[in-house]
């Protein structure tokens, strides 16, 4: 039986202190999906972002708002309350707050004192996404919400979905680095075993991180052999995995017939933005929306690749929920050994706990 050396154990801990993990306190500053703008209408909706409680609505004239979940006076959840025009009256005592948090009525009283209301978060509506700003709102600037123009765009089709993820949002982001799993966690959806060992190119900057990998030739899995006609032993897959933020990562896949000619040959692409949202430090809000720039009058391709892409999504829960029980049982006498294929994940852990150790002191 070989086992770590002590030595080998000790590095690891001390290089571990470094990089973020599942106990590493939130990035505030920073856009997050609060929901898909389909979840907020009339009704009010209750969310738990970053351990806080919000409340979600439309104005009638359908702006999205988010709104701390506590009433000010004795702090039942608004989203027990009220929806009335353009203001929440809160269940308990009936204290009435508007869309921007500000408590504008007091029942058992014929004035409202000024100065009492609850918090409003700034938000961002961009295609099927509903983003928030829970940090410092002076921050709060809408040109930093990452761009992905292909989720409003024309030219590509997109289904989405969510996944609550019992973990840590950090490893979904690192099981989003380092694709060399598809091969073993997902061996029986969309992996191949050729996939792990491919060569691969690594892109790392200060707050970017890239990893690209070219399997040349393979067999696709049914998930793109089917729809894009390529089923034979010849094919390409080329995916580019991209860390974008804390709040967003997204997966671009190639495929094509690498027996055509360059100059001929169609190229079909697929796009995946992964959207990890932390609900509390140990449980996640997955958000996915998946695209694809080809046969977009086929509504049946995209049920199909849907309810396949989602069977793979659901097996990437199970595998990180099942390390979160394992890291919760080794407690204090957990350690973890890297290997070269970590290298783009690591860089990105580093960032996320160098983005968080900043953050608290400037608080």
């Amino acid at each position: 039986m070989t086992l770590p050396s002590r030595e080998l154990i000790r590095a690891s801990r001390a290089a571990a202190q470094s990089l973020a993990d599942r106990n590493t306190p939130f990035i505030f500053d920073e856009w997050y999906v609060a929901a898909f703008g389909s979840e907020i209408g009339r009704l009010l909706l209750k969310r738990r972002v970053l351990g806080r409680n919000l409340v979600l609505f439309r104005t009638q004239e359908g702006r999205p708002v988010a709104l701390e979940d506590r009433c000010a006076h004795r702090s039942l959840p608004l989203s027990a309350g009220t929806l009335d025009g353009d203001t929440i009256v809160c269940g308990y005592h009936g204290f009435r707050y508007d869309a921007q948090g500000d408590c504008i009525q007091i029942p058992s009283q014929a004035t409202c004192p000024k100065g009492i209301g609850v918090r409003q978060y700034p938000v961002v509506e961009y295609g099927p996404l509903v983003w928030i700003w829970m940090g410092n709102p002076a921050h709060a600037d809408p040109a930093r919400v990452p761009q992905q123009p292909w989720l409003a765009a024309d030219d590509w089709h997109r289904s989405q979905g969510y996944l609550p993820l019992h973990a840590s949002y950090v490893g979904l982001h690192e099981n989003l680095m380092d694709l060399t799993h598809l091969s073993f966690l997902h061996a029986r959806t969309f992996g191949t075993p050729d996939y792990v060992s491919a060569p691969y190119d690594v892109l790392i900057e200060e707050n970017r991180f890239v990893l690209r990998r070219s399997v040349i030739p393979t067999r696709l899995p049914p998930v793109w052999a089917e729809p894009t006609g390529i089923g034979h032993d010849a094919a390409a897959r080329i995916a580019t995995s991209e860390f974008v933020s804390p709040g967003l990562h997204v997966v671009t896949a190639q495929f094509y017939d690498s027996t055509l000619p360059e100059s001929s040959r169609p190229v079909f692409q697929i796009k995946t933005a992964h959207i990890p949202t932390p609900e509390s430090q140990h449980a996640t809000h997955y958000f996915i929306v998946h695209g694809r720039d080809f046969a977009l009058d086929r509504a049946e391709i995209t049920e199909f690749m849907h309810q396949q892409l989602f069977q793979a999504f659901n097996e990437d829960v199970q595998g990180l929920e099942a390390v979160e029980q394992a890291l919760v049982a080794a407690g204090e006498e957990v350690y973890e050994i890297s290997v070269g294929s970590d290298r783009a994940a690591i860089a990105m852990r580093k960032y996320l706990k160098r983005r968080s150790d900043a953050e608290r002191a400037a608080h």
